[in-house]
């Protein structure tokens, strides 16, 4: 319990106040290169919370994503307290940890945010500022800033563009278009992201990784 609540707090501890730096000393699209580098860049970014920046429902939506969360993180929890119960494999439990931070720090910026500080649009944002937050409880940006776009080159003019429509049936993306290669220019890797999210990637690739020694299967005697 001791290690996992090390690497929970450790997690939280690098990602809020790297999202509160980044808050409190950049405007809203504001990219630096890191030591020089053109595939190391901070970029800040803020979304409602769902991946990819991806928005559903409005206000309504934003609330319900948030709640959800909340119902998982406390589903999360409850399976971390039950593997370090029975004493589970340590692989495991610092898996579920690193999940659960993740999960948890993204979630104090759509519970908080939107009333500890005020808008980064145009301007570097105040903690605390005297008239009052962005937002109101629940209603947070989550913020982003890492960003590693290890290719950034254009393509040949020999490679063709490519688009197709997502089927409207198809819920959050229904109803979108998508083209590649349209504008001849690619970047890969492409996502701005934080620390939350790269703890939560790390997480469920430990779990995948290690899959047969966090979920032993026992074998029938035959």
């Amino acid at each position: 319990m001791k290690k996992a609540a090390f690497i929970i707090i450790l997690i939280l501890l690098v990602d809020q106040i790297s999202k509160v730096y980044i808050k409190t000393h950049f405007v809203l699209s504001e990219e630096i290169k890191v030591l020089g580098l053109d595939w190391f860049r901070i970029h800040f970014l803020e979304n409602n919370g769902m991946a990819w920046g991806k928005e559903f429902g409005g206000r309504s939506g934003k609330l319900f994503l948030t709640i959800f969360r909340l119902v998982a993180i406390s589903g999360i929890g409850y399976w971390l307290y039950g593997a370090i119960k029975n004493n589970s494999h340590k692989i495991l439990i610092v898996a579920i940890s690193f999940i659960f931070a993740g999960a948890l720090g993204n979630i104090i910026d759509s519970i908080f945010y939107g009333i500890f500080f005020n808008d980064s649009y145009r301007q570097v944002a105040t903690f605390l500022p005297p008239e009052g937050g962005y937002d109101s409880l629940f209603h947070g940006k989550v913020v982003d800033m890492l960003y590693f776009p290890i290719v950034d080159t254009m393509l040949p003019d020999w490679l063709p563009s490519m688009s197709f429509n997502i089927p409207d049936w198809l819920p959050i993306i229904g109803g979108n278009n998508y083209s590649f290669f349209e504008n001849r220019h690619f970047t890969f890797f492409d996502p701005v992201f934080n620390v939350a999210d790269s703890a939560i990637s790390t997480g469920v690739a430990m779990l995948i990784i290690f899959n047969k020694k966090v979920f032993p299967h026992n074998k029938e005697e035959k």
